[in-house]
């Protein structure tokens, strides 16, 4: 069954560039065999290049974690700015983002956003830091649009548990939901919708 397709991403790198492949290659590689175990070398061979090669784009291996980290939050960051400007009530938002959410995880950025959640402990305290900033921003437009909700009667709970409930619920699907299956990333945003009852 043909599947519908995520929204363009509107990528801080493109995706056809040197820096871009390498971003994408070390996304993979990071996410399978681990940051620590991940060589330059082993870069510089997924991508078809020298070692050294890697140096005219990033000083470090870390620059390269931490440039995975920060164009995966980026790009989400805008698409949910994007998606929730087209949305005609709060409700609306909030499908918006949780749509959003599952298509970073499941879809073009998911390998990224995987090494973002399990490689935070390879980021040096300055790194760390500069990844939090850019955290917070995406989560603050997660929590000010379920405050709204809140405000208008449309949940109950606390905006901030609801987050940790959703943002735990939605991570989880990468471990049983099938891109090449017959449910939408669309069809799993009603059926989370549906649960959370906005009414």
């Amino acid at each position: 069954m043909p599947r519908d397709s995520a929204s363009p991403v509107h990528s801080f790198t493109d995706p056809a560039s040197a820096r871009g492949r390498l971003l994408a290659k070390a996304a993979h590689l990071f996410r399978e065999k681990g940051y620590e175990r991940t060589t330059v070398r082993d870069l510089a061979a997924e991508v078809g290049i020298q070692s050294g090669s890697i140096f005219h784009h990033f000083r470090t291996k870390e620059d390269i974690l931490k440039a995975v980290m920060t164009e995966a939050i980026l790009v989400n960051t805008e698409r949910m700015r994007e998606r929730q400007s087209l949305a005609a009530s709060t409700r609306e938002e909030i499908a918006a983002l949780v749509q959003c959410e599952l298509e970073s995880i499941n879809g073009d950025t998911g390998e990224a956003m995987a090494v973002l959640v399990y490689e935070w402990r390879s980021l040096s305290d300055a790194n760390r830091r500069s990844i939090l900033e850019l955290r917070d921003i995406y989560e603050g437009i997660w929590l000010d649009t379920l405050e709204r909700a809140r405000a208008e009667g449309l949940v109950q709970a606390d905006p901030f548990i609801l987050r940790r409930f959703l943002t735990g619920a939605l991570s989880w699907t990468i471990t049983w939901y099938r891109p090449d299956g017959d449910m939408t990333i669309r069809d799993l945003t009603a059926q989370v919708m549906a649960m959370l009852k906005l009414d």
